[in-house]
């Protein structure tokens, strides 16, 4: 598991993590959202077209979502918010998938790292309430 604290609250960090057009503000292996078909997203990757379903919004959260690959095949990628005093805690589950590397999961780890620094500056730095993805 991996995790960053962030210094906002725990409905802040996840209303703005509910939201699937914000994963393409911090999360770099998406581009812009191109659009849903229903609870489907699909973004700009690094590769083509990637999509996406996400957990519906809830009051645990919870903010896991599937992503699926070129084959066809999905990739489940529990993540979620909790609380952490005045601040939250983002985790992030990261699974081995089978026939990946060890240097390509170590990779892969320190890509979510990064991510998840990004989301830290996003959302400590504000500016993301007065520009609010709808």
């Amino acid at each position: 598991m991996l995790s960053v604290s962030i210094e906002r609250s725990l409905d802040e960090v996840y209303d703005f993590m509910a939201q699937p057009e914000s994963f393409s503000r911090w999360a770099s292996g998406l581009g812009k959202p191109l659009g849903n078909e229903g609870g489907v997203w699909r973004f700009e990757g690094e590769v083509g077209p990637v999509r996406i379903r996400f957990t519906e919004r809830n009051a645990y959260g919870v903010l896991d979502h599937y992503v699926e690959l070129a084959d066809g095949s999905e990739v489940y990628v529990p993540m979620r918010v909790i609380s952490n005093g005045a601040g939250a805690e983002v985790q992030f589950t990261l699974f081995r998938v089978t026939g990946m590397s060890e240097e390509r999961f170590v990779a892969d780890g320190e890509w979510v790292m990064r991510d998840l620094g990004r989301l830290r500056e996003v959302l400590e730095a504000g500016g993301w309430m007065s520009s609010r993805v709808s």
